[in-house]
C-alpha cells in the first residue's frame, strides 16, 4: 500500500507501512527502496525527494515558536551590545572625578569602544562568512562581556581605556553578525518586520542601561573598599552591564543552531536539513504535522570573483599575501552591481554614526551641565568651570533624562515594525535621516532645558527608524557569502565616524559647541539625500 506525495508536477509513491524499506539515495534526490512485500517477495520502488531552494525550505518549516524564540535570543544579544556601548555615557558624570578626566579624556573614552568596534567589525564579519555565524557570535560576545567586566577593576584611566577598547572589538563582531544570522532563518515576506523587531531590542538595551544607571550609580551604599582602590557605584554599574553579553554567549553556545543559509553555502546539506527540521518541529508543535521530506538546491556558484583565490596558500604565506587575501571581500563589495550601493551605504553609515553617537554619547554630560537651565551652547563661562565641580552627590535627574530619551525610541520602533514591509527600507531611511537633521538643528536653537529634552527625545525616536532601516537594507543588499563582511565593514566605517564625532564634541563642547551640533545636522541631511539612490529591497529574497 502506498500514499501519494506531490513532488512538483509529478506524483511520487511513498511507502506507508511502518516497516521502513532499505533506502539508497542518489545525488539527484531519487530514493530507491527495497523491502519484503506481504507475499514474501521483494517489492522495489522509487520515489523522488523534491529539491527546494533556500526560500522554499524556509517556507516549508512554517513561522511560529522557533522564530519567537530566535527573536528573543538574538534580541537579547543586540540589547547586550547596546548596554555595553551606552554604559560609558552614563558613567561619565561620576567617573570623570574618580579617574580625573578632562573633556578630551571623556571624548577619548567614549571613542575607545568605537575604535575596537571598527577593528572587530570587519575581522569578525569576515570570519563569520568563512567559519559560521554562530561560532563567531559566541566568541565575540564572550570577549565583549569579559573585558567589559574587567574594566571595572581598572584603577587608572589608561587601563580603563584599554579594557573598553578590547571590549569594543567584541561588540564590533556581534552587531553585524547577529543581523546576518537572524535574517537567514526568516521567510522573505516577514523579514522586514522581524528585523525591525530585532532592532527594537537596541532600545531595550538602552532603557536597561539607563535604568541600571539610575538605580545603581547614585547609591552610596553600593560603594565599598577593594584593597588598592575605592570601588565606587559606577564600577558596580560597569560589572552589571557585562552580564547580558556573557549570558548571550552561553545561550548561543548551548541552544542555538548554525544558520541554514550559511550551511547551504558551505555545501553542508544534511546539516542544513537538520536545522530546518528543528525549525519545523518547534513551529508545528502540537499541530500533528510530519516533517516533509526534501533535498536542497545547493549553490554551485563560486564565491570568489574570477582570478581570486579563497585560500591564502594559493599565493604563499607572506604578510602581504595574507593581507591581500583578507581584504578580498572588500574589493568584491565595491565591484559590479554592488559598487554603487556600497558607496551610498559608506556615506550613510558615516553620516548617521558621526551624528548619532557623537551627540547621543554626550547627552548625559550635556544635561548635567544644563541642570540650571539654558540652551546647550549658552553661558559658555559656566561650561569652562564644570571640571571644578564635585561629582557627588550624584544628580539623579541626569539618568532620569537619559531614561526618557531611551524610551522615546519606542514609537519609532513600533512604526518600523508595522510599516517596513509595506513602505520598504529605502523610503524610511531617507525620510528619517531628513527628519533627524531637522531635530538636531532645533536642539541647537532651543532656549530651555525642557525644550532640549523634548527635541532630544524627538531625535531619538526618529533616528531609530534610520538604524532599523539600515539593518534591513544591509541584510538584503548583499549575498550570503558577503553579507556579514559587508555589514562588518560598514559598521567599521561607522565606528570611524563615531570616534571622530566623540573627539569633536570633546574638543569643542567647552569652547564652541555650536560647530559639532550644526555639523551633525548637515551630515544627516546629506545622508538622507544620498539614500534616495539605493535600490528598493522590499520583501526581496536573500541570495
Amino acid at each position: 500500500m502506498f500514499r501519494h506525495a506531490h513532488t512538483g508536477d509529478t506524483e511520487a509513491r511513498e511507502p506507508l507501512l511502518d516497516d521502513q524499506p532499505e533506502e539508497e539515495e542518489s545525488d539527484e534526490g531519487v530514493v530507491i527502496f527495497d523491502r519484503m512485500g506481504p507475499t514474501g517477495k521483494s517489492d522495489t520502488g522509487v520515489f523522488t525527494k523534491k529539491r527546494l531552494t533556500y526560500e522554499e525550505a524556509v517556507e516549508k518549516t512554517g513561522f511560529g515558536l522557533f522564530h519567537g524564540l530566535l527573536l528573543v535570543v538574538c534580541g537579547w544579544a543586540n540589547a547586550s551590545d547596546a548596554v555595553e556601548i551606552l554604559c560609558v555615557s552614563f558613567l561619565l558624570p561620576t567617573a570623570r572625578c574618580d579617574l580625573e578626566l578632562s573633556s578630551l579624556d571623556m571624548g577619548l573614552l567614549t571613542a575607545s569602544i568605537f575604535l575596537g568596534m571598527m577593528v572587530g567589525g570587519y575581522i569578525w564579519g569576515y570570519l563569520a562568512d568563512q567559519r559560521g555565524r554562530r561560532r563567531i557570535l559566541v566568541v565575540s560576545l564572550t570577549v565583549n562581556g569579559l573585558f567589559g567586566g574587567l574594566a571595572s577593576l581598572a584603577p587608572w584611566f589608561w587601563l580603563f581605556l584599554l579594557m573598553r577598547l578590547i571590549s569594543g572589538v567584541g561588540v564590533g563582531g556581534s552587531i553585524p553578525v547577529i543581523f546576518s544570522y537572524f535574517s537567514e532563518f526568516l521567510p522573505c515576506r516577514r523579514r522586514g518586520a522581524m528585523i525591525s523587531a530585532l532592532a527594537t531590542f537596541w532600545m531595550a538595551g538602552n532603557i536597561l542601561a539607563a535604568g541600571l544607571a539610575w538605580l545603581v550609580i547614585p547609591r552610596v551604599s553600593a560603594q565599598f573598599s577593594l584593597g588598592y582602590m575605592n570601588f565606587q557605584s559606577w564600577r558596580l554599574f560597569v560589572v552589571l552591564c557585562s552580564i547580558p553579553s556573557f549570558s548571550s554567549a552561553i545561550i548561543f553556545k548551548t541552544l542555538m543552531p548554525e544558520s541554514p543559509k550559511f550551511l547551504m553555502e558551505a555545501g553542508e546539506e544534511k546539516a542544513a536539513i537538520r536545522v530546518f527540521h528543528k525549525m519545523f518541529k518547534l513551529n508545528m508543535l502540537g499541530k500533528g504535522k510530519d516533517f516533509p521530506e526534501f533535498r536542497l538546491c545547493m549553490n554551485d556558484k563560486k564565491r570568489e570573483e574570477p582570478g581570486e583565490n579563497r585560500t591564502p596558500s594559493a599565493c604563499g604565506k607572506g604578510l602581504v599575501c595574507i593581507l591581500k587575501y583578507g581584504f578580498t571581500p572588500i574589493r568584491q563589495i565595491f565591484k559590479g552591481s554592488l559598487k554603487s550601493r556600497s558607496i551610498v551605504l559608506f556615506v550613510i553609515f558615516y553620516c548617521i554614526s558621526f551624528g548619532y553617537y557623537g551627540l547621543w554619547m554626550w547627552f548625559p554630560e550635556l544635561f548635567k551641565r544644563l541642570e540650571e537651565g539654558g540652551s546647550p551652547c549658552a553661558n559658555m563661562s559656566r561650561l569652562y568651570t564644570v571640571h571644578n565641580q564635585s561629582c557627588y552627590p550624584v544628580n539623579t535627574a541626569v539618568y532620569m533624562e537619559g531614561f526618557f530619551i531611551a524610551v522615546s525610541n519606542l514609537p519609532g520602533n513600533i512604526f518600523t515594525i508595522l510599516l517596513m514591509d509595506c513602505i520598504g527600507g529605502k523610503i524610511l531611511l531617507s525620510s528619517s535621516l531628513l527628519l533627524s537633521s531637522m531635530s538636531v538643528f532645533l536642539i541647537y536653537t532651543v532656549k530651555t532645558k525642557l525644550q532640549s529634552l523634548i527635541m532630544s527625545c524627538i531625535f531619538g525616536g526618529v533616528s531609530v527608524i534610520t538604524w532599523n532601516s539600515l539593518d534591513v537594507l544591509g541584510t538584503e543588499l548583499y549575498p550570503t557569502y558577503l553579507r556579514s563582511t559587508a555589514l562588518g565593514f560598514f559598521t567599521g566605517v561607522g565606528r570611524v565616524a563615531a570616534i571622530m564625532g566623540n573627539i569633536a564634541f570633546g574638543e569643542l563642547v567647552d569652547t564652541n559647541c555650536a560647530v559639532p551640533i550644526l555639523l551633525v545636522s548637515v551630515l544627516l541631511l546629506l545622508g538622507g539625500l544620498v539614500a534616495l539612490v539605493l535600490p528598493q529591497t522590499k520583501q526581496t529574497e536573500l541570495t
